[in-house]
């Protein structure tokens, strides 16, 4: 199989539309922009105030001042433009962005979303996280399917929520599944893995109808 983690940002790639405004979270979100098809334009926002960012920059590219929002070096691209924190919230939270992708540490049958914290660990903070989740017209989650053999997808999340019932979709390295009023359904799966496979790596219940082949 492919490294899991390309599996899934070039699957939810393939979710993108052209010219769409799409926030990449922190960590194996930000793959996904190595990975749009052929022909697609994307404006990708960051939630420190960035639209328009550009490939990851090399070598005498790397400008110390232009950061996103994970403190990664950025480019911008000739239509790029940057802002304060005020701006960039208010497109969030006014509903301005197509697509956010996300990743999870738990996520579940109602589509709630953990992803912030693990209790008795010190983090920084959710970030823009929560904003994301409700003011994105579309959530995907890009997350392996277990972590260390323990399923991320739960009857119900047991970590503190990031959010709740506001995820659309998750992909993972072996199945895509919407999440639906009346449950999370299994619409595709990794060609090397059986539905049973999945069925036995998922704690929450899934419905399954016509499953596909995810395009790996």
């Amino acid at each position: 199989m492919t490294d899991p983690k390309t599996i899934i940002a070039t699957r939810v790639a393939q979710e993108l539309k052209d010219g769409d405004l799409v926030n990449l979270g922190i960590g194996l979100p930000t793959l996904v922009a190595d990975h749009l098809p052929e022909g697609i334009t994307v404006y990708f926002q960051s939630e420190n105030g960035l639209v328009g960012l550009g490939p990851k920059p090399e070598g005498d590219a790397v400008d110390p001042n232009l950061t996103n929002a994970g403190g990664q070096f950025v480019t911008l691209m000739p239509h790029g433009m940057y802002f304060d924190s005020a701006t960039s919230f208010g497109i969030i939270r006014g509903g301005h962005v197509d697509v956010t992708v996300l990743g999870a540490l738990e996520v579940d049958t109602d589509g709630s979303l953990a992803s912030w914290i693990i209790p008795g660990k010190l983090v920084p903070g959710m970030g823009g996280a929560m904003d994301l989740v409700s003011g994105a017209k579309k959530v995907i989650i890009a997350t392996t399917h277990t972590n260390k053999g323990r399923p991320k997808i739960r009857t119900r999340c047991t970590l503190p929520l990031t959010a709740y019932r506001e995820v659309d979709m998750i992909v993972t390295e072996i199945a895509v599944i919407l999440v639906k009023e009346d449950g999370l359904h299994l619409i595709e799966r990794h060609p090397d893995v059986s539905i049973e496979e999945i069925v036995n790596q998922t704690e929450a219940e899934l419905i399954i109808g016509d499953v596909t082949l995810m395009e790996v």
